[in-house]
């Protein structure tokens, strides 16, 4: 609305005057700056709501958004990495923490593995804290979007690498906490000893990826990736959409045009009437 407001007072058009012709005017004026479906769509849906609010409230007589029209967002999956580039990145990160032992390393280590082996959001896994994580069950205890629980089982290679983390990359941490402050119950640290900023963990990880020689990765797209292996495995997809902890079920098959182009291609050199 305020995008809205700043565009109209260029031409001295009071926001509550607007017709129809300037709310497109200012879709036309978004695209010409370089705006995405995705931004059209949301700003267009802010508008609307405005608008029949204003309606309603008896501060406009005839809504003028009513038949605005904006593109649908893309349904884009983030850039997703195949199974041996996976591998090859955390196999990269475990390397380093082996060979450095610095808490920082084991860390970056742990919580690749977590978040791929889990397909966490970067915020659930910062979110943690060490109570949520039974390793003798290797399972986690994670809070999503709207406050929803779920239970996530742990592989064995992200059990390892957080008991590793636990025992000797979290003290020193924890130690760095400045003096008098009560002992966080996070499981990630940042290096003062508090809660590690998730947008630490997105800028480590795409150091990682370049160290690594794997394609540019971000923390959402190592949870995309774990999603999508999953069903190339095998997986169903409600048990992938009890993992990922998405509310509906048509979230959860956007991973299905993945793992379907793959299978096409399979289909199409082994059938001999493909």
């Amino acid at each position: 609305v305020r995008d809205l407001l700043d565009f109209l007072a260029l031409s001295n058009t009071n926001l509550l005057a607007a017709s129809l012709g300037d709310l497109r005017e200012w879709l036309a004026h978004l695209v010409e700056n370089g705006a995405s479906s995705a931004t059209l769509a949301r700003k267009g849906a802010a508008i609307r709501a405005f608008y029949a609010w204003a309606t309603e409230a008896g501060k406009v007589e005839v809504d003028p958004a009513a038949r605005l029209i904006t593109p649908k967002a893309a349904n884009a999956l983030p850039k997703l990495l195949s199974e041996g580039q996976t591998a090859r990145l955390l196999e990269h990160a475990k390397k380093v923490a082996s060979e450095t032992g610095l808490p920082q390393d084991l860390r970056m280590w742990a919580v690749c593995e977590l978040i791929y082996a889990c397909g966490l959001r970067v915020s659930e896994a910062t979110g943690l804290n060490v109570s949520d994580l039974d390793l003798s069950q290797r399972i986690v205890r994670v809070i999503g979007k709207g406050n929803k629980e779920r239970i996530v089982p742990v592989g064995k290679p992200a059990a390892a690498a957080l008991q590793l983390w636990i025992v000797q990359g979290r003290p020193p941490l924890l130690n760095a906490a400045p003096a008098g402050k009560a002992p966080t119950a996070a499981l990630f640290l940042g290096q003062r000893g508090g809660r590690w900023d998730p947008r630490d963990v997105r800028e480590r990880l795409h150091r990682l990826a370049a160290q690594a020689g794997v394609p540019d990765i971000a923390p959402h797209g190592l949870r995309h990736s774990a999603a999508t292996h999953l069903l190339e495995g095998g997986a169903d997809l409600r048990t992938v959409q009890e993992i990922l902890g998405h509310s509906s079920l048509q979230t959860t098959q956007r991973y299905t045009h993945v793992t379907t182009d793959r299978l096409k291609s399979a289909y199409r050199l082994a059938h001999p009437r493909a």
